[in-house]
């Protein structure tokens, strides 16, 4: 499988990009730090890979662009064949974000999962805070069909930087401990061919 756009090419996530992730750069928003790829020395490294891929009920694929240099990779988990739908997961290399790419790379890795693999239904879970994506996702056809708070990531989290404060509202403080509001989202096919024939 390999799938092309205008700017990218998708295809399966080899051993390889996990190893060439360790020249992505990283978030300097510390709310995204969950985001940047983890320090693992080789055989951390095959093991991430090794338990991403081993499951017959996920899939993953690496996204290059046209100099064919790993710029993110898409993730599809829990893959439900009798349902028909399946959870998204998506990362990009900070270097490579605000550019486009990860919108280009979803609604052509989205025509391909509603035709070729004949799915029905995608969900996915994106925090309040990140509205780049949360507006990414909008504008692909996917809803909101839930709202919930969650343990944060990061509990040392310095509640003065500007980042936090900028994003205040999209956290809840509770006996000292920092939860924040997480949106679950749902595309059906017939949602994503309307929006993209219309």
């Amino acid at each position: 499988m390999e799938l092309r756009g205008a700017r990218i090419v998708i295809r399966p996530l080899r051993l390889e990009d996990v190893f060439y992730m360790r020249n992505w750069g990283h978030h300097e928003n510390p709310l995204f730090s969950d985001y940047n790829f983890p320090e693992m020395d080789d055989n951390g490294i095959r093991d991430w890979f090794s338990y991403k891929t081993s499951s017959i009920f996920n899939k993953y694929y690496g996204v290059c662009n046209k100099e064919n240099q790993l710029i993110g990779y898409i993730g599809i988990k829990g893959i439900n064949l009798l349902l028909k739908k399946s959870t998204l997961g998506i990362v990009f290399d900070p270097n490579h974000i605000d550019k486009g790419y990860g919108t280009e790379a979803l609604k052509l890795y989205l025509g391909y999962y509603f035709t070729e693999m004949k799915m029905k239904t995608m969900h996915l879970e994106v925090t309040e805070y990140n509205q780049r994506a949360y507006h990414c996702y909008r504008k692909l056809g996917f809803k909101v069909e839930g709202y919930y708070l969650d343990d944060f990531h990061d509990q040392d989290l310095d509640l003065t930087n500007k980042y936090y404060l900028e994003a205040q509202s999209s956290f809840v403080i509770v006996n000292k401990k920092i939860y924040n509001y997480i949106y679950k989202m749902r595309l059906d096919r017939e949602d994503f061919f309307r929006l993209i024939e219309g």
